[in-house]
């Protein structure tokens, strides 16, 4: 039996991204047969227990917060992203090392920006194969196989940063997109033959760091909106403003819901009209459905897609300055158009079908 083992964190400052994505990846190699496990640290809002729901062994690294370590000076170069680890690569590579060397995977896969080739050489012992997901393009690697799944992502990007053997798979095509996605996409394109803006749905992401959706309610109040519109909001449980933005959601002039911890996110895009929501990985999702969006570019890291989809006519970026509330009246006042929610709906359907992760699992199941 292929033997699969997943390093990646979630936390009230990472966010579930990186988590999910494996999650539904391991679903899809269970799928085909492979044994799945997970290393995951710590850290506030790490999902383990969520993890362990799905029916996967998580082997979790203890989190020690910096005023309670002894500050020793590292000799490590600090990548962009270091502080999201919780410890040094070193460290890291040391605690992993020891459920390694117990599971000996076939491979190893890890999602994370605070990791590069220096720890991945530390385990190299331990592995027989490794595939890295990232988005970045920033940092080395010695991995056999490298995804990048955004948009306007090229291969030329990771020119000597991996090495010659190594395949690399780029563009949302390759997206690790859960199946229901896929399943809704025919349901999804046929009801916006006649698209009418009816279902206003919001979703910035599992933790919302930034509190991101009660600043676009706040803003909404003051939208154009048709009287009889809706909306809905989608939060993770471990959400640090989710009451704040439930109290929000009473105050709205139209039927607001905040929903927790959905499993059903895929039927709630396919049947919402427009989105409003974070640029990260869900991009894909909402693309792989037609869905057109407004997209908020939450952190450095988002910069790049949010770009792309609006290059593409995917989606409309919208960035947290100064001048960021009239610019949303404008995009929302855009989509009472017919026309241009059909036009954005058709531009984002060409980016992704939703089959990446059945690609993705292939490839490394028949290796």
């Amino acid at each position: 039996m292929t033997k699969i083992v997943f390093r990646a964190d979630a936390s009230s400052h990472i966010g579930s991204g990186h988590v999910m994505r494996c999650l539904t990846l391991a679903d899809t190699l269970t799928a085909l047969g492979a044994e799945c496990h997970f290393i995951c640290r710590e850290h506030s809002g790490s999902l383990i227990e969520y993890i362990r729901g799905k029916g996967y062994c998580v082997y979790a690294l203890e989190y020690v917060p910096p005023q309670a370590s002894i500050a020793v000076p590292s000799v490590e170069p600090q990548l962009v992203h270091s502080a999201w680890l919780g410890s040094t690569q070193a460290q890291d590579a040391i605690e992993c090392a020891g459920v390694l060397s117990e599971l000996q995977p076939d491979w190893l896969i890890v999602d994370h920006y605070a990791l590069d080739v220096q720890w991945e050489t530390a385990l190299q012992p331990y592995y027989r194969k490794l595939m890295v997901i990232d988005d970045l393009a920033d940092r080395v690697h010695v991995c056999h196989l490298l995804l990048d799944q955004n948009l306007g992502r090229k291969e030329q990007d990771y020119a000597g940063l991996v090495p010659d053997y190594c395949q690399i798979f780029v563009t949302p095509q390759f997206a690790l997109l859960r199946p229901e996605f896929a399943e809704l996409r025919e349901y999804s394109l046929n009801r916006r033959a006649n698209p009418q803006l009816k279902h206003l749905l919001i979703t910035m992401g599992g933790v919302d760091q930034p509190n991101a959706t009660c600043q676009v309610l706040e803003a909404m109040r003051g939208c154009p909106l048709p009287a009889d519109c809706r909306i809905t909001v989608v939060m993770g449980a471990a959400a640090p403003w989710l009451a704040q933005v439930q109290a929000q959601a009473a105050l709205m002039p139209w039927p607001t819901e905040v929903l927790v911890n959905i499993d059903d996110m895929a039927q709630r895009m396919a049947d919402s009209d427009l989105a409003i929501g974070a640029a990260g990985s869900t991009s894909w999702e909402r693309c792989c459905l037609g869905l057109p969006s407004i997209v908020l570019v939450l952190a450095d890291n988002q910069r790049f897609i949010s770009f792309q989809l609006d290059r593409a006519g995917a989606a409309s970026a919208l960035h947290l300055s100064v001048d960021w509330l009239g610019t949303l009246h404008q995009l929302i006042g855009q989509y009472f158009k017919p026309e241009n929610l059909a036009q954005m709906s058709a531009a984002a359907a060409k980016v992704c079908d939703g089959l990446g992760a059945q690609r993705i699992g292939n490839k490394l199941y028949e290796q």
